[in-house]
């Protein structure tokens, strides 16, 4: 169904977003360049935590490409009813998360220009090889994937073989999501890393915050008027991420139960999320994921506001998950003797190791910042390009 009083191209506010996009796209640029021209030390990550803000924004975003593949993906692969023609728009979502999540790779390493290394010298026993195959093979899917879809609408492509290629992607978006997990979870020298429930754990995660965000898209575009879409169809999505969230609690609280059981070795992962210094984000990420369950739940709250709040509160959720994740794993030290602590060892280098982990080993610098700001930008920027260049409008009933 398409909505004839919508302008082809977008309309001005459209285009001032693209202006801002841009120039917050070009920023991001630039204090990139200041952090290849004087060395990974302007950021908060050191030697005994290695892995920062990119990691965990990676691990977000790829985790946010989900939705928009799954959603338009498994009513084509199983033969169900969609969700009233949303499918182009999910899926340029999904791409546009996927290049901001192998943009935070690129800005993570310090010499990006040697990335051909990785695969000209490429271990494949090593789970960040599978990664980079499987999170590579999902973009071009991805894109495929949307390009299929554009030439079905045409009669250029039969829906049996769209039906495969959706089979295809939806298999590749549960891998993507798994193999990013067992860059973690197959490191034994970290406690709180090491369990076999991280891959279904990142699966439930990705589900959630992609599932939102897909929503507040969708809500967006509605209120706009790029899209004229059935309430019907918008309150199954709801329903979805209601589901998707007592199913990522779940997970989370058998991991929680096995690890902080009397007498289990992971007691102290436990106390250091539910009382230690990343609290904070352990008690916003299950109120979070909670509320916005209730909400998705609870009919006479599924109105618009409601609905966007629910989808923030899950995304936000999801977020404080990756930070505890990554942050966690390297705030347990798993080292008996670090040599010498300066600040390029560690973050806190006034004292001793112990010290050192009192608090919070890892923060992020205004540089970091200001970088993540310009990925975002950038995703947001490939958002905005392709609801203005794109055919991206429903066109079945």
């Amino acid at each position: 169904m398409t909505n004839a009083t919508a302008p082809a191209k977008g309309g001005k506010g459209l285009n001032i977003a693209i202006v801002i996009a841009a120039v917050f796209t070009v920023a991001g640029i630039a204090l990139w360049v200041v952090q290849l021209n004087d060395g990974m030390i302007q950021t908060g990550m050191r030697n005994l935590d290695s892995w920062g803000l990119y990691i965990t924004m990676f691990m977000f975003f790829v985790g946010l490409s989900a939705g928009g593949l799954i959603i338009s993906s498994i009513p084509r692969a199983f033969g169900m009813e969609g969700f009233g023609g949303i499918s182009k728009v999910a899926v340029w979502t999904s791409i546009c998360a996927t290049v901001c999540a192998i943009a935070f790779v690129v800005v993570d390493m310090g010499q990006p220009l040697r990335v051909w290394e990785l695969f000209v010298y490429s271990n494949l026993s090593s789970p960040l090889m599978w990664d980079i195959i499987v999170l590579s093979t999902y973009l071009i899917l991805s894109c495929v994937y949307l390009w299929a879809t554009l030439r079905a609408e045409a009669g250029k492509v039969s829906q049996t073989a769209l039906r495969v290629i959706s089979v295809i992607a939806l298999v590749c978006a549960v891998l993507v999501h798994t193999v990013t997990a067992w860059i973690f979870g197959l490191q034994q020298s970290h406690e709180f890393w090491h369990t076999a429930l991280l891959g279904p754990w990142f699966v439930s995660s990705a589900l959630v915050c992609g599932t939102a965000l897909v929503i507040v898209v969708v809500i967006a575009l509605r209120k706009v008027g790029y899209l004229e879409l059935d309430r019907r169809y918008l309150i199954k999505l709801a329903k979805m991420l209601g589901a998707f969230c007592m199913v990522d609690l779940y997970f989370f609280g058998c991991d929680l139960l096995t690890a902080g059981f009397p007498g289990a070795e992971g007691a102290k992962v436990v106390e250091m999320l539910v009382f230690g210094p990343l609290a904070p984000f352990f008690w916003v990420e299950v109120v979070g994921t909670a509320l916005a369950a209730v909400i998705c739940f609870v009919p006479s709250a599924r109105n618009n506001v409601m609905l966007v709040i629910a989808s923030a509160l899950a995304i936000v959720a999801i977020f404080c998950k990756r930070v505890q994740l990554l942050v966690g794993g390297f705030q347990i030290a798993n080292l008996d003797l670090v040599g010498v602590i300066n600040p390029h060892t560690v973050t806190n280098a006034t004292g001793t190791l112990a010290q050192a982990y009192q608090g919070m080993v890892y923060w992020p610098t205004m540089l970091e910042l200001g970088v993540v700001i310009g990925v975002f930008a950038l995703g947001a920027l490939l958002l905005l390009l392709g609801l203005k260049k794109l055919p991206l409008k429903p066109t079945e009933k």
